[in-house]
């Protein structure tokens, strides 16, 4: 089968593979139709998310039919429509049985104090293979496929795999309600998904910060007030803006492959913590070679969260869904303990969520398709991921379609 293979920091390859097959009774086969280009993957091949194993599949969002099941999944069938979510759990531990789905004591092979099990990623999360290809096995398959109703689209149903049940989550956890304030840093998949999340929960105002012209342009037409951080201080425009009180709520989108301000005032604010920074980079990206300006990491690590830490108001609330490796240990601890923030953060438990966004899409509450800008087919996966971490004007979110 075709399948996009990680081959090394910055390399990547679409090979034919073996097909892979049923190891366990709980397992099943699905024949991918669409799977998706994430954030997170390029975390991966920049190297910025801890060592990847070279041969892993990559991809960790599809939508399918299921093509096989082993003799232990009940609740399936062959030719079933169903979503995967991007997390893997056993279904059956205490932390999934409290839905606590990304922290399974079971699915990852590294040990139940690895962390989150997750489908085309480093070796700490499994590794497993992944969905970018036109097959990929489900492991606990009773629990980690989610059946499609007729009227859900393919479409559709990619966006809840992992971007939309992330920024919900991110705005769940933060316990956003009606009337408040809130900023979502970063304006890609998951940053569009949170403003449009802390819409549904009734927010008074939304702040929406980032350097993209179109990113911004589409976060404006959620009803976002924008931000470009290489044209304003984001902090003194937000200050200005609520009178002095900031916001209640800020969601950093973004995570460790973060840009600091290249020009405007925001940059000359930055400019002594340009060391440090760069002691970060060398620090989660130690093995990063030239790759012609591509595969390039963040050049501010910790920027988001200090960012985050400034913008949140008196007794407020920061939510992390952004990704950061284990291994990072930056933050204004003090900072943030000084204004009483409460910090919320983790892996998205995909599979609690997916039914319930689901739900949203059918009722109309939300159409997601306004993320979805690139639909490409698997033949085109290496130009497609090429236009995505470039940050192309444009591409928000890429389909690809098998």
């Amino acid at each position: 089968m075709k399948a996009l293979v990680f081959r090394g920091i910055g390399e990547i390859c679409l090979e034919d593979v073996k097909k892979p097959s049923l190891n366990d009774q709980y397992d099943a086969l699905v024949k991918i139709t669409t799977s998706a280009i994430c954030g997170t993957d390029l975390h991966f091949i920049r190297g910025t998310m801890g060592p990847m194993e070279s041969g892993t599949i990559l991809g960790h969002e599809a939508v399918g039919v299921v093509d096989e099941i082993g003799k232990g999944v009940r609740n399936l069938r062959i030719g079933d429509r169903v979503v995967v979510p991007s997390t893997i759990a056993c279904g059956t531990c205490l932390n999934c049985r409290r839905a606590n789905y990304s922290q399974c004591d079971k699915a990852n092979p590294n040990g139940p104090d690895a962390g989150t099990a997750f489908y085309g990623g480093p070796k700490m999360t499994g590794p497993f293979h992944g969905c970018q290809a036109e097959y990929v096995l489900v492991p606990f398959a009773n629990n980690n496929l989610v059946k499609l109703s007729d009227s859900i689209s393919d479409d559709q149903a990619i966006l809840v795999s992992d971007i939309f049940p992330t920024a919900y989550f991110a705005v769940d956890m933060a316990h956003v309600k009606k009337g408040n304030l809130a900023v979502v840093l970063g304006c890609g998949p998951v940053g569009q998904f949170a403003i449009a999340s802390c819409k549904l929960r009734g927010v008074s105002r939304i702040f929406a910060v980032d350097a993209i012209p179109s990113r911004l342009e589409m976060a404006k037409k959620q009803g976002a007030e924008c931000i470009n951080f290489n044209e304003e201080d984001p902090v003194e425009v937000i200050k200005e803006l609520t009178n002095g009180s900031l916001c209640d709520i800020v969601i950093d989108a973004v995570g460790i492959d973060a840009f600091a301000p290249s020009h405007g005032p925001a940059a000359k604010k930055v400019k002594d913590n340009k060391k440090q920074y760069e002691q970060e980079v060398s620090q989660v990206a130690p093995h990063v070679g030239s790759h012609n300006n591509e595969w390039v990491p963040g050049n501010a690590p910790s920027y988001t969260l200090k960012e985050a830490v400034k913008l949140a108001a008196k007794c407020g609330t920061v939510s992390i869904v952004g990704v950061y490796p284990p291994g990072f240990n930056v933050y204004p601890i003090g900072e943030a303990m000084n204004k009483n923030l409460k910090i919320v953060m983790g892996n998205c438990p995909h599979r609690a969520y997916i039914p319930k966004l689901l739900s949203l899409i059918e009722d109309n509450r939300i159409n997601p398709l306004t993320i979805l800008t690139q639909k490409k087919p698997l033949d085109n996966v290496i130009e497609a991921y090429n236009q995505f971490d470039t940050r192309k004007e444009g591409w928000v979110k890429v389909a690809l379609i098998t």
